[in-house]
């Protein structure tokens, strides 16, 4: 019997799906994303590309749909509790004006208003101390609102709640039996870190899309029980790891960028079997580019983030967005062109699609430049129009007396730029020198742009992975469930011991085992990360600095020096040094299959065709080769365009390419033909 290990990706135009089976082999498929639906997608895709459904062990799946509702405003109005005298702190917010010279800056609108946060007569010191005890009366007016407007969320957050949850606790009982089906919040279940707007903040987004998220994962559940699908439901965490369902139901915050984060664990996947250590990811789809780094062959983290200047206390993958895809739509502007942030998306599509589309869009520029072929998508499956291309791209050309052809290089000329600027964020503007990387290109458009961009960083080596436009799809098998767990440990440096530091992280060890046991069998290994946040005393940020099992302080601390250096370019190493928080990752691995790379016999001819593409305004003969058929070794020089299944890679004039034994295509930059 053969089964199956399946990942789905729902993004903005497709939806992604990999098939791993126990025999060995990796299956892929795409279908347009349902986005009044997206679990219609998932069932359409597994039924279509899976032949035994109810032969799926494992099922993992990315999400989008918390993250959505957040930047379409789709959530569910949300009632904030805070302690007496400190309810005005999430309205306030923060007071620093992260750009000094916007002139017209605005803070960020919260997502619960000033008369949707009240308070509660309760407070406990920083040492424990119950200083007013919680009243239940107190509740009558949230009680009374919820049930009258009836609100579907609450968010509870209670000053010192992280160290000293008791009080929210009780709130939690209280609210589930006065108000079944209420989705309740807690702030230490969330983020269990000090700073009362932060912690808040996580909350109150926690409970906007908890409603959401359990719906679809409620429906999605459904759907596979009626196909018979009986295998348990994983997601993918913004942290990297996966969780199971019921876990992402009560945290759905930790799902926000469930999606984007599987191409950058697939990264650091392609980083260890490829001996390349540090990789600049780049992910285009249709709808978003999604970017992010693999540095000493691990996935970058963050411990904080904001959404749309919202913040959020999580361990998170650091990934930057910006609204440019293959989808991206050309507009004028005061004579003047612009390309995106709006979308094509899968309804009705770019104009090529013959779906209705009338707006030109990044795919239909390379399209009309002979870049991509009238059969290049999905493998022939979706025919691509030229006459409708064609008649979008002049009459948008003629509105700006434009060459169409000029027209259509500067589509890609300024969404490349957009991409190329974005890039320099996470690298060059945090000190990293980008040319000390490889591009690693995915998604369903990343390898038709991949070149351009890392010519503009002076990056000289791109790799397309096996499968790109499945890449983050794929990435999800790769990875393991996860747990990470926190507690405040505020002690000078100069106060901490070995035993009492050890001894916290082992019990907080004990306690992510126990999650960990839930959820896997006894075969299954487990294992974990030790860290802490410390910091300068009077900083008011810290730094995480990896803590071995059993080290001593001063090795901690030294390395704490190390790291704040290393980030900020000084280390002042006769201040004294205090802890934060102490951390604890548990991973605990995922039986997977063994899927190794068979490459082509060479009795297919590469080559399997001829066209015109123009790159720099020139027409050039093009070579067009089917991926499936590259032997290892062999060496072909631009301009040539690439087709597979899942993505369309293209190679301008003056490369090289290879592929090499794990079925990458290797991509040297200024190369000349020989």
């Amino acid at each position: 019997m053969t089964n199956y290990r399946v990942a789905v990706d729902i993004g903005g135009t497709f939806t992604d799906i990999v098939i791993e089976d126990s025999q060995g082999s990796v299956r892929l498929g795409k279908i347009p994303t349902t986005p009044e639906n997206p679990a219609q997608g998932v069932i359409e895709g597994i039924k279509k590309f899976v032949d035994e459904p109810t032969n799926i062990e494992f099922f993992v799946h990315g999400t989008t749909v918390g993250l959505n509702a957040f930047l379409q405003r789709r959530g569910e109005r949300v009632l904030l509790i805070m302690s007496e005298g400190i309810s005005d702190t999430y309205t306030i917010a923060r007071g620093p004006r992260l750009n000094l010279y916007q002139l017209q800056y605005q803070k960020p609108e919260q997502l619960v208003p000033r008369s949707d946060v009240f308070e509660v007569s309760e407070r406990v010191s920083w040492d424990g101390e119950v200083l007013k005890p919680l009243r239940n009366t107190d509740f009558d007016e949230v009680i009374e609102i919820a049930r009258r407007e009836k609100v579907k969320a609450v968010a509870v957050c209670f000053l010192h709640a992280y160290a000293y949850p008791e009080h929210e606790l009780q709130a939690r009982e209280l609210l589930q039996q006065a108000l079944p089906g209420v989705s309740i919040s807690l702030s230490h279940d969330v983020a269990k870190e000090w700073r009362e707007y932060e912690r808040a903040s996580s909350t109150v987004m926690n409970a906007y899309i908890a409603p959401v998220v359990e719906r679809y994962l409620a429906s999605l559940k459904h759907e596979l029980a009626e196909i018979e699908v009986d295998s348990e439901v994983h997601i993918m965490q913004s942290s990297g790891g996966v969780m199971k369902a019921s876990v992402a139901e009560e945290k759905p915050v930790y799902t926000l960028l469930s999606g984007p984060v599987g191409g950058t664990i697939a990264g650091a996947a392609l980083a260890k079997s490829s001996a390349r250590p540090n990789l600049l990811c780049v992910d285009m789809g249709g709808t978003s580019f999604d970017l992010s780094l693999v540095v000493d062959g691990k996935a970058s983290t963050t411990l904080e983030t904001t959404l749309e200047g919202l913040p959020l206390l999580m361990s998170i993958v650091d990934i930057q967005t910006i609204g440019t895809g293959g989808g991206s739509i050309a507009w004028s502007e005061a004579k003047s062109m612009r390309v995106g942030p709006h979308s094509a998306g899968s309804v009705p599509g770019p104009v090529c699609y013959g779906r209705g589309g009338t707006e030109p869009t990044v795919t239909d520029a390379n399209f009309f430049l002979g870049r991509l072929g009238a059969a290049s998508l999905l493998s022939g499956d979706m025919e691509l129009s030229t006459q409708v291309t064609r008649e979008a791209i002049e009459k948008k050309a003629a509105e700006l007396d434009m060459d169409p052809v000029a027209y259509a290089e500067g589509i890609l000329q300024i969404s490349n730029a957009a991409m190329a600027d974005a890039m320099r964020t996470i690298t060059v503007k945090q000190g990293i020198d980008p040319r000390e990387f490889s591009l690693v290109a995915f998604g369903g458009a990343g390898p038709m742009a991949a070149v351009f961009l890392a010519a503009e960083l002076d990056i000289d080596e791109v790799i397309v992975p096996r499968f790109p436009g499945t890449f983050s799809a794929w990435g999800m098998l790769q990875t393991d469930l996860r747990h990470d767990l926190s507690r405040p440990f505020f002690f000078g440096a100069s106060e901490v011991t070995e035993a009492s530091l050890n001894g916290t992280l082992k019990n907080i060890e004990a306690e992510a085992q126990s999650l960990l046991e839930k959820d896997l069998s006894e075969d299954n290994e487990v294992s974990f990360h030790w860290s802490a946040d410390m910091r300068y005393v009077g900083q008011e940020f810290s730094i995480n600095v990896p803590v071995a099992v059993n080290a001593d302080v001063a090795a901690i601390i030294d390395r704490f020096h190390h790291s704040h250096e290393q980030r900020h370019g000084h280390a002042t190493r006769d201040n004294p040094v205090e802890f934060v928080n102490l951390r604890v990752t548990a991973f605990g691995a995922i039986d997977k299959y063994e899927n190794s790379f068979k490459p082509a016999d060479g009795t297919k001819d590469a080559q399997i065709g001829r066209r015109k593409a123009i790159f720099g305004g020139e027409s050039h003969e093009t070579i067009v080769l089917q991926r499936d058929y590259l032997v290892p070794g062999d060496t072909y020089h631009g301009p040539l365009v690439i087709e597979e299944q899942s993505a369309t890679s293209i190679v301008p004039p003056g490369c090289e390419i290879q592929l090499d034994t794990l079925g990458n295509v290797i991509v040297r930059l200024n190369k000349n033909e020989s």
